[in-house]
């Protein structure tokens, strides 16, 4: 049977959600998770649909990529074919004609860390290694310490999501965290296994915030994103809210909790790590020159 690429509609999108859910096993390497998807959602169903690829054989999904932005595909396989020739050779061939709709012409990266014969096949097609990231691990069969004395951790619901808004727009200097985003992504399907938590000094200041997204029990979750705000960073609180973060998918069943940062960004490995999280060998991306 023939690979056929998909584009899905908002139908399609639950699947792709739901296969994610089932790809994801401990002991894998950091890859596409429904929580990717549910932070995309912060833009909308159809502007997520449109950012998804599925590749599928006989009405069976083998791969789901998301297009983190026109340049940017994040690819994962399912683990069934992950050493399937047929189904890397014909990745390779959609990812590298512009005209399959995937990836433009011009400069192009992909993310794959479950793709080890397409990564073979573009290296062999002149694909470079990109800068490197690194993944961090936590195990969660322990309860996870509190987080320090003095701050008030709080989970935030529609009415509050201002606050959190506000946080991360000063962590990442960005002024695409809004409160309408933050009501996109908690209407999105995966926003279900997900939580956002605010960290509150002793002075009832929100200075951390960090959303979570489990893909059910027994199963790896991640946060995306975390951050402190800019005015009280150096004082240990991305540390603590990485704690409550870690804590929280353990309430949801997670298995452990993991994390990716550019390995450049050493302040934030640092963070990770104090509170408990292990980093894992480094991950390249590939990308094409224009």
């Amino acid at each position: 049977m023939a690979i056929v690429l998909g584009r899905p509609d908002l139908d399609g999108l639950s699947e792709a959600v739901h296969a994610l859910r089932d790809w994801q096993y401990e002991g894998a390497p950091m890859q596409l998770h429904p929580g990717d998807l549910g932070w995309y959602w912060r833009l909308g169903a159809e502007a997520t649909a449109a950012a998804v690829r599925t590749w599928r054989r006989d009405g069976h999904l083998l791969a789901v990529g998301l297009l983190d932005g026109p340049e940017l595909l994040r690819l994962t396989i399912a683990p069934t074919a992950q050493r399937d020739a047929e189904l890397a050779r014909q990745l390779v061939a959609d990812l590298t004609d512009p005209a399959r709709g995937v990836l433009p012409a011009g400069k192009v990266c992909l993310e794959a860390p479950t793709a080890p014969l397409v990564h073979d096949l573009l290296s062999a097609g002149g694909w470079q290694a990109d800068e490197p990231w690194t993944p961090l691990h936590r195990d969660l069969a322990e309860p996870v310490p509190e987080p320090r004395p003095g701050l008030r951790i709080e989970v935030i619901g529609p009415e509050r999501a201002h606050i959190q808004a506000a946080v991360l727009r000063s962590a990442f200097d960005s002024a695409r965290f809004t409160e309408e985003r933050w009501h996109g992504m908690a209407s999105g399907l995966p926003y279900a296994d997900a939580r956002c938590l605010v960290a509150w000094d002793d002075q009832d200041t929100a200075v951390a915030a960090v959303t979570v997204w489990a893909a059910g029990p027994g199963r790896p979750g991640v946060l995306e994103p975390m951050g402190v705000h800019r005015d009280h960073r150096g004082r240990g609180h991305g540390t603590a809210i990485s704690l409550a973060a870690a804590s929280a998918l353990r309430g949801l069943g997670s298995s452990s909790a993991i994390v990716c940062t550019p390995t450049a960004n050493a302040g934030a490995v640092a963070t990770y790590t104090s509170a408990g999280f292990r980093p894992l060998p480094e991950r390249l991306d590939l990308c094409r020159d224009a």
